[in-house]
């Protein structure tokens, strides 16, 4: 193991200053210089290594009540983020250790010991612990195997299908078992990627044409399952395409996400009424029970090379914001990740 370097005295970190109107705007953040502090009592100081940026925290930086507290202005704002200890007051926690955290955004963080999970960089590269072993890939977990109920010879839809969540998704509704695993992206690169890489069974691109109609023809026997990363004409679509008792779960809704005005409902939502069809919305935190069990599942699919993932690494706390706009835009495949 390498020396642990001494803290600077200052380091970087991003504040938000404004609360986005639509598209989030640079003049929005900005990159400040702040006090490396030294750990309290039953606390820590980590060194960031990498940083999480994901499509939730552009519902923090508004103060719209939801069900995580918004960024607070003129403060660090918050993400997943893994690092090396540098200092430790806390038992069970030594100088040296990796552990993964919320308090991303920035290069060095003091981080509550009983907050933070240490982390085997042995076991698998640290940042996978922010992606396809972290909240993310237990979300895809939690979501298709407890929300939607997903069950052996299940037809599944994944929007959203190339990114971090959906692309684990589609995988895993594939190695449980599923008859048939449909996916959508926005580029023809990333349809081939989920056809050839992640062995969805069909793929398309939603800008190519009506998603009802690309939904039809790539599932004409039609859906059991849709998980829901996109909203709006997906979830249109996939409510048109439901089987007898499908199961909808909603994990996100990017393509409403900036939207200044309300986004029209599905105009079809009296289809579930012929389908017996069921539709739920579901948060990670509410499936942390599920943890053990997913480490250890996926984790074997990972060593194994059977579940795989992609990563898209931006290098530099500078562009931590231009990562993040990058993701609202859809510029990732697979995980978006910040190298520090």
């Amino acid at each position: 193991m390498t020396d642990t370097p001494t803290p600077p005295a200052t380091a970087r970190e991003w504040h938000l200053l404004s609360r986005p109107v639509g598209w989030p705007e640079p003049e929005n953040f900005a990159l400040v210089e702040a006090e490396v502090r030294t750990p309290g009592e039953g606390q820590v100081l980590v060194r960031n290594e990498y940083l999480s940026v994901d499509p939730y925290m552009r519902g923090r930086m508004s103060a719209a009540k939801s069900y995580v507290a918004p960024y607070e202005l003129g403060r660090a704002m918050q993400g997943g983020a893994v690092g090396e200890v540098v200092a430790s007051n806390a038992e069970g926690i030594s100088v040296g250790d990796h552990v993964l955290h919320f308090l991303g955004w920035r290069e060095y963080a003091v981080v509550d010991a009983k907050t933070a999970v240490k982390v085997d960089p042995q076991a698998a590269p640290l940042s996978a612990y922010l992606g396809v072993l972290g909240m993310t890939g237990l979300t895809a977990y939690a979501g298709l195997l407890r929300t939607a109920s997903f069950k052996e010879g299940d037809s599944v839809f994944v929007s959203g299908a190339a990114g971090a969540v959906g692309s684990q998704v589609g995988q895993i509704a594939k190695l449980k078992g599923a008859s048939r695993v449909i996916g959508s992206a926005g580029s023809d690169e990333k349809v081939k990627l989920l056809i050839e890489e992640y062995g969805f069974d069909a793929a398309f691109n939603y800008k190519n044409g009506p998603v009802s109609e690309q939904l039809r023809a790539a599932a004409p026997d039609g859906v059991d399952v849709y998980f829901d990363n996109v909203g709006g004409d997906h979830l249109e679509a996939a409510i048109g395409s439901l089987n007898r008792d499908g199961r909808i779960a909603v994990c996100g809704a990017i393509s409403v996400y900036n939207n200044t005005e309300p986004a029209p409902g599905p105009r079809n939502l009296a289809r579930l009424i012929q389908t017996r069809g069921r539709i739920e919305g579901f948060l990670v935190g509410d499936h942390y029970d599920l943890q053990p069990q997913f480490v250890q599942e996926v984790g074997a699919w990972v060593r194994s090379g059977e579940l795989k993932y992609r990563e898209t690494v931006v290098e530099g706390i500078e562009n931590n914001l231009e990562a993040f706009l990058g993701v609202l835009r859809g510029d990732n495949t697979g995980k978006m990740i910040v190298k520090l």
